[in-house]
């Protein structure tokens, strides 16, 4: 859900970023953000996706030029992800006019290309190439993205991935790009295996296009670009204790648990502690710490019970400086013996990161929020070890 009517009233979930319909804009920020710009979503995107500090959401802004400098921040992970699984290779035809004839002749172009005939045949052959249609499409984006004035510094995080590229298109013209648009167009990857190399041909499209993807049929379009806020707040935490944790990742079916035996109850705990003897179970919530309740209660403590660990985190985004850290320890006995009363070897923490107020710059903000990275890590590395 993105937009809801509810009593008068308009809501989000947890996305961020914008919507355009028409001539209409619609900027989607943070819950946990002040002021007028928002901070706190540029910080994820620069730490989770590497967005340089550059970009603006604000309202005023030329959204067709947004929208594109948004796509362009986005490259470098799809091209990444992409090449995991090596440069693309697949069939081809090309068309050869020599005397070595290895594939099927073209008669037609045989005749224009060889008359008189001088010992030359026109012909076609079926290659299996790195250098096809895809990669082409990449190298154009690459080198269009170069020209940008950032472009140099978006693209050195992926130096190694540049030179695969340029290495498998040595038949590389710039002249040719509508013509390798147009056959993109017409072909798109469809093997499931490929389907990182598929998000990627979508994007260089809309790069080189600098198309708004279109939704409606109509002609007023809906066009924008919006991001999974807990998914970024989730990445985001990992970042500050990847020296702490495992981290699973349930939307790529990476790291998955099993509850019971006999291959039973697939589940993906945000964070498992990487120390076996003092085990700690930590969920990732991107809301305000009075929503922490009722399902994520349980969940976090199924997750406490199958790995046997006594201690139990909430990592969430705080807007009150100084309330970050509520324990709830887990009850035994019943009221049916009035015997109720708090065990002392299970406890949940509710453990928050603060989200500075800050109206200065994007700068002042990310020193505050550097500061509040290492009062968070503090205080977790002492909740873990006492």
């Amino acid at each position: 859900m993105i937009l809801q009517s509810h009593n008068g009233f308009y809501r989000t979930s947890n996305v961020m970023g914008f919507v355009g319909y028409g001539n209409e804009q619609l900027v989607i920020d943070s819950r946990f953000s002040f002021g007028e710009k928002d901070y706190f979503f540029y910080y994820l995107l620069e730490k989770v996706m590497g967005f340089p500090n550059i970009v603006d959401m604000s309202i005023n802004a030329d959204r067709e030029s947004l929208l594109l400098d948004l796509m362009v921040f986005l490259f470098p992970r799809y091209l990444k992800e992409a090449l995991r699984k090596g440069p693309f290779k697949t069939y081809i035809w090309r068309q050869y006019n020599d005397s070595s004839v290895k594939g099927s002749i073209d008669i037609s172009r045989h005749i224009v290309e060889n008359t008189p005939f001088v010992g030359d045949v026109a012909y076609n052959q079926r290659e299996y190439s790195y250098d096809n249609d895809l990669t082409e499409l990449v190298r154009h984006t690459i080198e269009f993205i170069r020209r940008k004035e950032y472009g140099k510094s978006l693209l050195a995080s992926v130096k190694e991935e540049i030179a695969l590229i340029v290495n498998a298109t040595p038949t590389y013209e710039a002249s040719h790009k509508q013509k390798i648009v147009f056959s993109n167009l017409k072909k798109t990857v469809r093997h499931a295996y490929y389907r990182e190399y598929r998000n990627l041909q979508i994007l260089c499209l809309l790069i080189l296009r600098h198309q708004k993807h279109q939704i409606s049929s109509g002609s007023r379009q809906i066009y924008g670009l919006l991001f999974d806020g807990a998914w970024l707040w989730e990445e985001y935490i990992y970042l500050l204790v990847t020296d702490l944790f495992y981290h699973s990742m349930n939307k790529a079916g990476i790291g998955g648990q099993r509850l019971f035996s006999k291959n039973r109850g697939l589940i993906y705990p945000d964070f498992i502690s990487r120390s076996e003897e003092n085990r700690v179970i930590a969920d990732a919530k991107y809301k305000p710490v009075e929503n922490i309740r009722n399902k994520d209660y349980l969940q976090v403590l199924a997750y406490m019970l199958r790995f046997s660990a006594q201690k139990g985190f909430y990592f969430y985004p705080s807007n009150k400086d100084g309330e970050q850290e509520h324990q709830l320890w887990v009850n035994k006995g019943s009221t049916y013996e009035e015997n109720v009363e708090p065990r002392d070897d299970l406890c949940l923490v509710k453990h928050g990161l603060n989200i500075p107020e800050c109206n200065g710059s994007y700068k002042e903000f990310s020193f505050e929020m550097e500061k509040a990275e290492k009062s968070f890590k503090s205080k977790l590395y002492a909740y873990i070890n006492e």
